[in-house]
């Protein structure tokens, strides 16, 4: 088993209730740290499973077990380069030349802010070619997009994860073990 890191951003339980972090803890989150901010209970993971789609699957529905309401998991998925550069452990020098084009093709297109100064970029797109470029691990990549598709499954409404996070696992670990 591995220890995947995560944050689940949840909502619908007061803070200030008598029992509120053992509510979590009686529901299985005993490996999070809890804490509120903002009007958002926040849940920092370090969760044993055996893939990154089976941890984040678990942590959901325990949360939901809890009474709280998800509204989503973090690491964020948008970044800006200086982030894809912490991400990754490249310089923000490499960085910016992908994204210009002068070092490697067809880097993502920024996806917000697209005529700023500070264009923000879909993380599991860039992840997805930085691994078929052979700059992360496949890991990395198949991590970014399992977090996707457990965000876009929650905007819709979903909680019970699992067979759909595995699915999302398994297709883009294929896939960018045949690029």
């Amino acid at each position: 088993m591995k220890t995947f890191e995560f944050s689940i951003i949840a909502s619908g339980l007061d803070a200030n209730a008598d029992g509120f972090e053992d509510r979590f803890y009686n529901a299985g989150c005993d490996d999070a740290l809890i804490a509120f901010q903002k009007g958002h209970i926040i849940l920092d993971f370090a969760r044993e499973a055996n893939t990154i789609a089976e941890a984040i699957a678990s942590a959901v529905e325990n949360v939901c077990a809890a009474g709280a309401h998800v509204d989503r998991i973090e690491p964020d998925p948008l970044v800006n380069l200086t982030d894809i550069a912490a991400r990754t452990q490249l310089t923000r020098a490499a960085i910016s030349n992908y994204a210009k084009g002068s070092r490697g093709k067809d880097f993502p297109s920024p996806v917000a802010r697209v005529t700023s100064d500070a264009p923000l970029y879909d993380w599991a797109e860039v992840a997805n070619w930085m691994a078929v470029n052979k700059k992360i691990p496949v890991e990395a990549a198949v991590s970014a997009s399992v977090f996707q598709e457990a965000n876009n499954a929650i905007q819709a409404g979903e909680i019970h994860l699992a067979d759909r996070l595995k699915k999302r696992e398994q297709e883009e670990t294929v896939a960018l073990e045949a690029a």
